[in-house]
């Protein structure tokens, strides 16, 4: 398995482990995640398939920076995961990986969470001067932005809206 390659070769690199039904789950030194990365794709994890994050809200560390990797000639997967602060940031793949160009733009646009060195640092599906960050666990269901109200007759609150207006 590559995680015990990963442990041999760079000790104290993981800091957790799981498996699930085959696939590998491991959880990276953030400083420590390019040295990984860079093993794995020698291992043969070659396609970096999705980047993703996981808001933990009230946790510490609060975010899981959440990366799927495949590897091409044996079909295995493995997510590694890299456990960041609301104000840290991650270092970038897109060197390595043009894929990651759109994930990790992506999750800076939704979670707010920087990537250090990536080349197109805009948001992506929000305006440029959106307040907020949409899928943190702490943004507010109605978008808490009276731009985005303005021109509507009803709010976005649950209770105000009716299925037969």
């Amino acid at each position: 398995m590559v995680t015990d390659s990963i442990d041999e070769k760079l000790p104290g690199a993981i800091l957790d482990r799981h498996d699930f039904r085959g696939d590998q789950t491991i959880v990276v030194d953030r400083g420590r995640l390019l040295e990984v990365v860079d093993f794995i794709f020698r291992d043969g994890f070659q396609q970096l398939m999705d980047v993703t994050a996981v808001d933990g809200y009230q946790r510490t560390p609060r975010f899981d920076v959440v990366y799927h990797f495949l590897n091409l000639t044996s079909q295995e997967r493995l997510r590694l995961k890299v456990r960041v602060e609301e104000h840290e940031s991650v270092p970038s793949l897109v060197s390595r990986f043009k894929s990651a160009n759109w994930s990790e733009r992506e999750v800076w646009d939704m979670f707010g969470i920087p990537f250090e060195g990536h080349p197109d640092h805009r948001r992506l599906l929000m305006w440029e001067d959106f307040p907020g960050f949409p899928l943190r666990k702490d943004f507010p269901l109605d978008g808490g932005d009276a731009f985005c109200n303005q021109d509507i007759g009803a709010s976005y609150a649950p209770d105000a809206r009716s299925l037969n207006a």
